[in-house]
């Protein structure tokens, strides 16, 4: 059977353990043997990591040891998936560069904060968002430093909150990307600033096909 990790912690205004028990639910009903934790001891031990299908990240800031992250980064490039979603992958462990080299991007702004509404479109024709078609939100709406090298899915249009990255013009901001890590897939959906963003509709379609399309 496959199996997938959870670990969730960080700031609670994400609620990563609501978060990850809805994760672990989807992974269940799809046949996978699922392991929450809320430590990053699980990251310890390189060998258990590498019998992995998929870790799902729930963490938003906080800290993460250098060998943890080691350990994680090497588990991935060995062929284990990584998917998460919002600040719980992309806006963790802010000060490790292996982290967010091997994610893909990281947080830098949400301007106007919660409860904007913007727009989510499908730029690309893969299996991943076939069928959903673009649809509305309100929430947050990440601004993401993003590697150049991810497949991009779908994305947002900023600005739609004055700030100063106005002068800069309109751009497209993804919102959903794919990369490769070594042998591993990497999924990421910028929605989720809590639980009840991603539990139904498009968005939840969204992130249940990342997981198992992430998952070895």
């Amino acid at each position: 059977m496959a199996r997938a990790l959870i670990t969730w912690g960080g700031w609670d205004g994400h609620q990563p353990d609501v978060v990850a028990a809805l994760f672990a639910g989807w992974l269940r009903e799809a046949g996978m043997e699922v392991e929450v934790t809320d430590t990053l001891t699980c990251f310890d031990d390189p060998a258990r990591l590498e019998e992995l299908s998929l870790i799902v990240p729930v963490w938003t800031m906080s800290e993460i040891g250098k060998e943890q992250a080691e350990h994680a980064a090497a588990a991935v490039a060995a062929g284990v998936g990584l998917a998460g979603c919002h600040g719980g992958m992309c806006d963790a462990f802010r000060a490790n560069v292996t982290w967010q080299f091997m994610t893909g991007a990281q947080w830098v702004a949400h301007p106007g904060d919660d409860g904007v509404r913007y727009d989510v479109r499908m730029v690309s024709d893969d299996a991943l968002v076939a069928g959903i078609g673009d649809f509305g939100v309100e929430t947050e709406q990440y601004y993401l430093h993003i590697d150049p090298a991810v497949k991009v899915h779908a994305v947002c249009d900023f600005p739609l909150v004055e700030g100063p990255h106005s002068p800069n013009g309109p751009v497209q901001m993804p919102v959903v990307f794919t990369k490769r890590w070594g042998q591993g897939r990497v999924y990421y959906n910028a929605l989720g600033h809590q639980a009840n963003v991603i539990e139904h509709g498009p968005a939840a379609e969204l992130m249940k096909r990342g997981l198992l399309w992430a998952a070895r």
